[in-house]
C-alpha cells in the first residue's frame, strides 16, 4: 500500500486528551451534570497505543440517499453514508461506514466533517454501552488515518438531556478497541 510515510502522531492523541479534558472541566462547554463537574479531574482513557491508529482504505459511497439517523431521543437528524473505511487491527480485517450530517455539512467549519460512530467488544464493559464516536475530515485521496485513541463518548454517556446518534448496527466491530475514552461511571 505504501503507507509507511504516515507516522503515528502521538502528540495529536495527547492533544485530543488535553482538549477534551479542558472542555469537560469548563462549565460553559461541559456536558457533565453539575454534581459531576464539581469533582471532575479527568476522563478515563486507555493508554495511547499506536496499534489503534490505522491507515484505512477509503471508498466513497455512490448514489446514497439521505436517511434519518436514530438518536437517544425522538430527534432524527438527516445523515448520508459518505463512504466505507477498510483496515485491519491485529491481522483482523475490519470495515466501518462513515457518515455526513447533512445540516452540519452546510456550515463552513463543518463542510469537510465526517462522523464515524462505532461499537466494539468493550462497549458496555470498559466503554460506554452506546458505543463511541470519532470525528474525521473528508480525505483528499483514497486513504484516511483513523486514530481510535481519539474515540470519545457521546454526550449522552454523561447527561440524559442530550440527544445522541445511535451507532448503526453495521458499525459494530467484533474486536475490542482498547483505545480512546473509557466509560464515565461504573
Amino acid at each position: 500500500f505504501g503507507f509507511a510515510q504516515e507516522k503515528f502522531d502521538h502528540v495529536a492523541a495527547e492533544n485530543f486528551q488535553k482538549t477534551i479534558n479542558s472542555e469537560y472541566a469548563d462549565a460553559k462547554t461541559s456536558p457533565l451534570l453539575p454534581e459531576d463537574l464539581k469533582t471532575f479531574q479527568t476522563l478515563d482513557f486507555y493508554p495511547i497505543n499506536e496499534k489503534y491508529a490505522v491507515v484505512a482504505k477509503f471508498v466513497k459511497a455512490k448514489k446514497e440517499k439521505p436517511f434519518e439517523m436514530k438518536t437517544s431521543t425522538a430527534r432524527k437528524p438527516m445523515y448520508i453514508k459518505y463512504g466505507t473505511v477498510y483496515f485491519s487491527i491485529d491481522g483482523v480485517d475490519l470495515q466501518l461506514n462513515v457518515y455526513r450530517n447533512i445540516d452540519l455539512s452546510k456550515k463552513e467549519e463543518y463542510k469537510d466533517h465526517l462522523f464515524l460512530p462505532f461499537s466494539d467488544l468493550t462497549s458496555g464493559k470498559e466503554t460506554y454501552i452506546g458505543g463511541r464516536y470519532i470525528d474525521l475530515k473528508i480525505p483528499k485521496g483514497n486513504t484516511i488515518v483513523i486514530d481510535f485513541n481519539q474515540a470519545y463518548n457521546p454526550y449522552c454517556a454523561y447527561n440524559h438531556k442530550y440527544s445522541c446518534p445511535i451507532v448503526p448496527l453495521e458499525n459494530d466491530l467484533n474486536v475490542a478497541i482498547e483505545a480512546g475514552v473509557k466509560k464515565f461511571h461504573d
